[in-house]
């Protein structure tokens, strides 16, 4: 047999392409979670929520300093909202982007450090006519008081 062949079961070039963005598609929409505005969340709302079972998310706290939820008074975990975020990203990292559970650690620590800036103060470049003539007036208080008597 000649090895030009082509064998019957293969697909045309452009059917490839189509049904890799399909997945990739498909990923994406599994990626969308729409948190619920709540405060709190339980272990097994928040297990629903990301398609979950919650022996992962246990599994999880222990691995991820960052997720860290509280427990109630009868010792239900209860996850905010800043904690759910945080799941979503930990599944996201794992299971769509391929990080290991080291490396997806190490990311959110970056990522938490970058974060953690504090953003400079919104103050004008120059000051406002106001600000001067606030100024000046201070300053001739600032004079009337401490004047010699």
């Amino acid at each position: 047999m000649p090895a030009s062949r082509k064998s019957s079961d293969s697909k045309p070039a452009s059917a490839k392409p189509a049904a890799a963005k399909a997945m990739v598609a498909k990923k994406e929409k599994e990626a969308e979670i729409l948190i619920p505005d709540k405060l709190y969340f339980r272990i097994g709302e928040v297990s629903r929520l990301c398609k979950l079972p919650a022996y992962v998310l246990r599994f999880w706290e222990t691995e991820f300093p960052q997720l860290h939820p509280v427990k109630g008074s009868t010792g239900q975990r209860m996850y905010r909202r800043r904690d759910v975020e945080t799941v979503v990203k930990i599944k996201q990292l794992l299971y769509q982007e391929g990080f290991t559970i080291p490396g997806a650690r190490q990311h959110l620590r970056a990522e938490t450090k970058l974060n953690k800036g504090q953003p400079p103060l919104p103050f004008p470049k120059q000051a406002a006519p106001d600000l001067q003539r606030l100024r000046a007036g201070l300053q001739e208080i600032l004079e009337i008081v401490s004047a010699p008597r």
